[in-house]
């Protein structure tokens, strides 16, 4: 499909936008992107998704209700996973993998941003692709093989699959999305509404000399 067929489609066909949230999940991860995809109401919906569809705690503090738990969340068009101090034993809970391979993996496209890059790595849904995460945390994101691990990056799209480095970058990322799914001047009027510049350089990244680890290695544990 040709960025014109792209760009024309939105209008006629909302797409569902669905963010995983859990306890210790970092708020600006989900809630940054939730204000950029809500700026274009006509072109997305938005909804949340719990564990166990209870209020959830995020890493500041403050608690979300989700729509949906895991069982009852209906499949998204976009899985978006935040990161946060949260991932660290979702990592290594395999039926929360399970779930998360067959609910995000029926989207037409998977973003996280942060560490949760980390999640969609273990749950093996970035095997093959070019990746990215926060990178203070990059020396334990990338000991999860599969992802092709890219330092130099404040986002990194690789066909469906999109992942942000830190924290606020996945507002870039997500005004990208809009930007490549309904065009240009859809991009232009998210930032102009919500006051912000993005960065339109995904490799542009600054922060890329606090990764520990080079690109593509596992260090020890």
């Amino acid at each position: 499909m040709i960025q014109g067929e792209i760009t024309a489609s939105w209008r006629t066909a909302p797409r569902r936008v669905s963010v995983l949230v859990f306890e210790g999940f970092e708020l600006l991860d989900a809630f940054g992107p939730v204000e950029v995809f809500s700026q274009v109401p006509a072109a997305f919906t938005i909804d949340l998704a719990g564990l166990s569809g209870q209020p959830v705690r995020s890493s500041q503090g403050a608690q979300v209700l989700p729509d949906h738990s895991l069982l009852a969340a209906p499949a998204p068009d976009i899985a978006l996973i935040p990161g946060g101090p949260g991932t660290r034993h979702l990592t290594e809970d395999e039926s929360f993998l399970k779930w998360l391979r067959q609910w995000a993996g029926a989207a037409n496209w998977i973003a996280s941003v942060c560490t949760g890059s980390a999640l969609l790595a273990a749950a093996g849904l970035l095997d093959g692709y070019r990746a990215t995460s926060n990178k203070r945390a990059f020396d334990w994101v990338t000991r999860f093989a599969g992802p092709v691990w890219e330092r130099q990056a404040r986002w990194v799209a690789d066909r469906d699959r999109w992942t942000a480095s830190g924290v606020a970058a996945g507002m870039d990322m997500a005004v990208a999305m809009v930007r490549q799914l309904c065009g240009a001047a859809a991009a232009a009027d998210v930032q102009r509404r919500i006051e912000y510049t993005a960065e339109t350089d995904p490799g542009h990244d600054p922060f890329a000399a606090d990764a520990v680890a080079p690109v593509g290695a596992l260090p020890a544990p």
